[in-house]
């Protein structure tokens, strides 16, 4: 197993901080739970099986953003003004508020702050039969966000030459992993996510 996936000090790292920032952003997270439920009929909380670490399957957690979500053999990813998303869902996409609940996944080991973002098992088999190289990314946890995001590759992937750049993304980062590399990408996650425009 290599060194991303296995270093104390990065899991501790992702311990320590996630507890920290769910404590932090309680109120936030406590206030968009009951806007969603205020807002549609439905749960709060949206979850999806997705591949983790050596592509073992688990449970991710985000706040509910549509009317309705997939989660079978055919994953249809969000588009630009998708009349899926609700209102409270549209803003809380936008500022990637959504993804905070994957906090609890970090804490329970399923993720790391920083790493390959996880796919819909559907996306998984797809991706995985068309781009080579695919399962390399499976040698670390999913992440928050990772190297492939700070450099804009995020959102809905328009062709498969799009997810190749991400995968390879995704591949450089777990074999030049370094754990200062990991606080440069959370440093640089938040001006991203401010200027993105894929994210929607």
């Amino acid at each position: 197993m290599l060194p991303v996936a296995r270093d104390p000090a990065k899991r501790l790292f992702d311990v320590v901080t996630a507890f920290g920032l769910l404590v932090f952003f309680g109120p936030l997270l406590l206030l968009v739970a009951a806007l969603i439920r205020l807002e549609s009929p439905g749960p709060a909380l949206f979850r999806q099986t997705r591949g983790g670490l050596n592509g073992r399957p688990f449970t991710i957690y985000k706040f509910r953003s549509m009317h309705c979500q997939e989660n079978g053999t055919r994953v249809v990813q969000a588009l630009r003004d998708d009349d899926r998303v609700t209102l409270v869902g549209r803003c809380i996409r936008k500022t990637s508020i959504d993804e905070l609940p994957q906090l609890l996944n970090v804490l329970k080991g399923d993720m790391s702050l920083v790493g390959p973002r996880p796919h819909a098992q559907a996306h998984d088999a797809q991706y995985g039969a068309a781009i080579p190289g695919y399962a390399l990314r499976f040698r670390a946890r999913p992440g928050l966000t990772g190297l492939a995001q700070i450099q804009g590759l995020r959102g809905a992937t328009a062709d498969l030459e799009a997810m190749a750049r991400r995968v390879r993304a995704d591949v450089a980062y777990i074999e030049t992993w370094s754990f200062l590399r990991d606080i440069r990408i959370l440093l640089l996650t938040a001006p991203h996510l401010l200027v993105a425009e894929n994210a929607y």
